[in-house]
């Protein structure tokens, strides 16, 4: 993905990310034993595939904080195991440290799936978008709603504004669907959601 991703300079980009990660965590304390194995609202992903793919983000991106992300093998998604809550609060505990130290938002973050190294403000940006993002596909995929800040949503949303609309690079293997109209009157978050190829409806199910 080459395009210019970087938020506003006097945006707390760390506060917000930490804020929309801890909401992915306060979600999936909602899900009960039989919910792991439920279609999520990523094409043939149950919820536990899902919640893999976020453990693997966080520490990758751990990793590309502290100069190792060009290594895959942080990269991989971890085996959930019988407790696959603890195994995801253990890469957040990971991630928000790694983005807490001095400094972290002019280092440099390899980022292998987007291919090319990148500032630590526009990288974190990245993950500030993803959780917002894969905190909504976890409430959707339990049927239940986010409690997200306001300026949470609202940053995420200027993120997603300035994400590449061409076709080329949507759709099956890229990192979001095609852009999907915007419903009248929407919201902040549906207008997000729609501008990365998710429908807001699929919180209805």
């Amino acid at each position: 993905m080459t395009t210019d991703l970087t938020p506003m300079p006097t945006t707390d980009l760390v506060a917000l990310d930490r804020a929309a990660v801890q909401e992915s965590l306060r979600v999936l304390r909602i899900a009960r034993d039989t919910d792991w194995e439920r279609p999520s609202t990523c094409a043939g992903w149950t919820l536990r595939d899902l919640v893999a793919h976020m453990a693997a983000q966080h520490h990758g991106f751990a990793a590309a904080a502290r100069g190792a992300g060009g290594d895959r093998t942080y990269w991989i998604a971890p085996d959930l195991g019988r407790d696959p809550f603890k195994v995801y609060d253990e890469s957040v505990r990971h991630v928000l440290a790694a983005f807490a130290e001095e400094g972290v938002l002019e280092r440099g973050f390899t980022l292998p799936e987007l291919g090319g190294t990148f500032t630590g403000r526009v990288a974190v940006g990245f993950h500030l978008l993803d959780y917002v993002v894969h905190s909504w596909d976890v409430a959707a995929t339990l049927g239940v709603g986010l409690d997200l800040p306001r300026p949470v949503v609202g940053a995420a949303l200027d993120i997603a504004r300035r994400v590449p609309k061409d076709p080329g690079r949507r759709g099956p293997g890229a990192a979001f669907a095609p852009v999907l109209p915007t419903p009248e009157e929407a919201s902040t978050l549906d207008e997000m959601l729609a501008l990365l190829g998710r429908s807001p409806r699929c919180r209805e199910r």
